[in-house]
């Protein structure tokens, strides 16, 4: 399970093979879809459809997909999807985002609804735990780039907040508004991330244990198979020796 080191445990993801990845690239695809109907349909002139095609080819996404979905923008028949941000609260009382793009405002809330009251979480209004979060730029590159010196200082020079570095890779936190920004500049001394993204990062996390980690890997897991949900995000951590268990 990724996502639960020191540096980065802030989002799970699953490892089920094809049927995951195939959802996947259809949550990606949207959002390529919608960055370049809302902007230009090049990505070097569209901030938002520049991140978006870099995280699906980050992801693997085959570039006739991504081409795709850029070119479904411009057609006449393409779905006009609406954002919508869910909030609530999980098992262990874990502050739980849901960020969901859907043409059907009222089959997505009651689905997330549904969702979190299956695996004992509640939701709640919005506002009612994002308060606990900051909005943040997360640039992820492996530890091959370099060494913690080295990559902080192209991070400072690129416009950069900060940077986490372990033996697993480096994590390099930037505002929200630039993201592109920093990681165009990241690309020029850095190379190619790893993955570029907007992320809610929690500021305070809640430790679980076997159980509560269970439970909520479980909330999680459902909300993630909505195909109009297109992110997770819940401020938990899980100690080393209960993820060994998971």
């Amino acid at each position: 399970m990724a996502g639960h080191s020191k540096w980065a445990n802030i989002q799970h993801r699953k490892g089920r093979q094809d049927s995951i990845r195939s959802k996947l690239f259809s949550k990606l695809s949207k959002e390529i879809t919608v960055a370049a109907k809302m902007g230009d349909p090049d990505p070097e002139k569209n901030p938002r459809l520049r991140l978006a095609v870099k995280e699906a080819k980050s992801n693997s996404v085959p570039k006739d997909v991504i081409e795709r979905a850029i070119k479904k923008s411009q057609g006449g028949d393409a779905e006009n999807y609406e954002e919508i941000r869910y909030e609530g609260y999980g098992p262990g009382g874990v502050a739980v985002i849901v960020e969901a793009m859907t043409d059907n405002r009222n089959r997505t809330a009651s689905n997330v609804r549904s969702t979190f009251g299956k695996h004992g979480g509640n939701l709640g209004e919005t506002g009612s735990v994002s308060f606990m979060f900051d909005r943040k730029g997360q640039i992820i590159y492996p530890a091959s780039v370099g060494d913690a010196d080295s990559v902080m200082m192209a991070a400072i020079e690129a416009g950069a907040e900060d940077v986490e570095s372990s033996d697993e890779g480096h994590v390099i936190w930037c505002g929200d508004t630039d993201l592109a920004d920093v990681s165009s500049a990241l690309e020029g001394s850095l190379g190619e991330s790893e993955s570029s993204k907007l992320v809610w990062k929690p500021q305070t996390t809640t430790e679980l244990d076997l159980e509560g980690a269970q439970k909520l890997m479980k909330l999680i897991d459902a909300l993630e198979d909505d195909d109009d949900v297109q992110n997770v995000t819940a401020n938990f951590e899980v100690p080393e020796e209960v993820m060994a268990q998971l």
